[in-house]
C-alpha cells in the first residue's frame, strides 16, 4: 500500500530529521508510529501525504500503491490525495462557514460520491443531531471529532493520523479509536497514526519507534512507558 524507499528530509536550517528511511506499510493494518518530540512524526506524515517535500535526490522515495508521489505534478497529487488518502490534522482545519454535516460531506462532494454518509459519521463519533451546528459552537475536542469523521468518510485507502486523541477524554478517544479500527478492517484501508499516548497506541496492530535510525518495531507498548 505504501512504500518509503530511503527518505531524505532536513528543516529549513539544514538540520537532517530523516535520514535514509525506509519501510513498508500494508493494507489492511493499524500502525502507530512513537519517538521523541521533533524526531519528525509529524513532518513524515505530511511527506507521506505530498503536503510537503523530501529533499532533491535520486530514486522514488514515497509510492502510495505504486505511484511515485515525486512523479505527479500538483493537480495529479491533489487528486491522488483526496481520493484515496484521509488525514487527520492536529490543528483539525475545520472550516469554519461550514456547518458540521458540511465539513465532514466535503470528500463526499469533491469525490462525486453520495453523501448520506455523512450524518452517520457524525453519529458515529458521538455528534449525532449536531449537523447544522457550526465550528465555532465546539470545543476542541468536538472538532477533533468532526476532523476524524472528515476523514474516515470516503473510506479512503490510507489514512493519516496526528494525534488523533490529543483533545479527547480517556472514553471518548477508547471510542474513536474502535471506530478507526472498525473503519480499518472493513474497507482494508492502511492506517498510519502518530501518537504520544501509550493508550493509543496499544490500540494498533502494530507500534514503531521512529529515531535518528529510522523506525524499529517494538513489541511491548507498555514497556516504553516505564
Amino acid at each position: 500500500m505504501l512504500e518509503l524507499r530511503k527518505l531524505y528530509k532536513s528543516y529549513a536550517n539544514g538540520h537532517p530529521v530523516l535520514s535514509g528511511l525506509s519501510y513498508r506499510f500494508r493494507a489492511g493494518e493499524f500502525v502507530a508510529i512513537m519517538g521523541e518530540s521533533g524526531v519528525g512524526k509529524s513532518t513524515l506524515l505530511n511527506l507521506i501525504a505530498g503536503l510537503d517535500h523530501p529533499d532533491a535526490g535520486p530514486g522514488t522515495p514515497i509510492l502510495v500503491d505504486g505511484v511515485a508521489m515525486a512523479s505527479l505534478d500538483d493537480d495529479a497529487a491533489t487528486k491522488l490525495r483526496r481520493e484515496r488518502m484521509g488525514f487527520i490534522f492536529q490543528a483539525f482545519h475545520v472550516l469554519p462557514h461550514l456547518s458540521l454535516l458540511q465539513n465532514v460531506a466535503l470528500p463526499l462532494l469533491l469525490n462525486g460520491m453520495p453523501q448520506q454518509r455523512a450524518a452517520d459519521m457524525l453519529a458515529a463519533v458521538g455528534l449525532a443531531g449536531r449537523e447544522h451546528d457550526y465550528p465555532q459552537q465546539l470545543s476542541g475536542g468536538e472538532m477533533q471529532r468532526v476532523a476524524i469523521a472528515r476523514a474516515l468518510v470516503h473510506r479512503p485507502a490510507l489514512v493519516l493520523a496526528d494525534e488523533p486523541t490529543g483533545n479527547l477524554d480517556p472514553d471518548t478517544a477508547d471510542a474513536i479509536l474502535r471506530l478507526l479500527q472498525r473503519e480499518i478492517k472493513a474497507s482494508g484501508a492502511c492506517a498510519i497514526m502518530v501518537t504520544h499516548s501509550h493508550a493509543a497506541a496499544a490500540m494498533a496492530d502494530r507500534t514503531l519507534i521512529l529515531t535518528k535510525e529510522g523506525l524499529q518495531e517494538t513489541t511491548s507498548v507498555n514497556a516504553l512507558a516505564q
